[in-house]
């Protein structure tokens, strides 16, 4: 069973889903949601979470076309990427998980979506889920959390309020757009604009060349090493991932 909890990103309420695949391939879901929130904006999030929102036919014949692709499917499963619950949670985890380590931001995390946040039940289980940006300004001060890092928080609060941050108006934008518009974000440099567009909007086809792990595997798996260093061999090679570069950034990361 997989378990969501997140502010619904129309700022409606928060939403808690649960879902389980049936033995024919079917996913057979649970929904709460807090009072007012949009139930069927809920739904669209959480497929575009799980990348349910693409039908998968055409990753399956990249996987007939590249041997290697195919391969790495097959025993992954046909793995989808699986994203941030929104690009607000994740530029808010941007500056969270900002010169500390990942164990000690998510404890700063899950402590303010305790106490600022959602709880919810869904599948038997008790979630709880981060403010969303109205509930995240009303917070002036926070143990674990530097008054610096609650001022950016505040600002990415205030521009997902505006609109800047939307999901559907980031993903409509061309790549190095979207990367700019997240770039005037507070505490959100290059990398994490960059990785926003990639794992927060869920373009299919979004690709990086600042994720050097990516690189790294391909150049191994491809066999061919200019690709960690060289940018267009990179791209030249990922051309042939089109429309899924995305999806394969995520396959390569996986490999064993």
């Amino acid at each position: 069973m997989v378990r969501l909890a997140f502010a619904v990103d129309d700022w409606s309420g928060h939403a808690a889903i649960a879902l389980v695949e049936t033995p024919d391939g079917s996913l057979l879901g649970e929904i709460a949601t807090t009072k007012g929130a949009n139930k069927e904006q809920a739904i669209a999030q959480a497929r575009r979470v799980l990348s349910l929102d693409h039908d998968g036919a055409g990753y399956a014949a990249l996987g007939k076309r590249d041997r290697l692709i195919g391969r790495l499917q097959r025993e992954s499963g046909y793995l989808r990427p699986v994203l941030f619950h929104s690009p607000y949670e994740q530029a808010c985890w941007a500056v969270i998980s900002s010169r500390i380590r990942q164990s000690q931001a998510a404890k700063v995390r899950d402590a303010i979506a305790k106490a600022h946040g959602a709880k919810l039940e869904v599948g038997g289980e008790r979630m709880l889920a981060f403010p969303g940006p109205e509930q995240l300004l009303s917070v002036y001060k926070f143990e674990g959390l530097a008054d610096t890092k609650l001022d950016r928080l505040h600002g990415i609060a205030r521009a997902a309020l505006a609109g800047h941050i939307d999901a559907r108006k980031l993903r409509s934008l061309p790549h190095e757009e979207a990367v700019a518009e997240l770039r005037t974000l507070p505490g959100v440099g290059a990398f994490w604009a960059d990785g926003i567009v990639v794992r927060g909007v869920g373009d299919a086809d979004a690709l990086t060349l600042r994720e050097p792990r990516v690189r790294e595997k391909a150049a191994a798996l491809y066999q061919r090493p200019e690709v960690t260093t060289d940018d267009q061999a990179f791209l030249k090679l990922a051309d042939g991932w089109r429309p899924w570069r995305s999806w394969v950034s995520v396959l390569l990361r996986a490999a064993a």
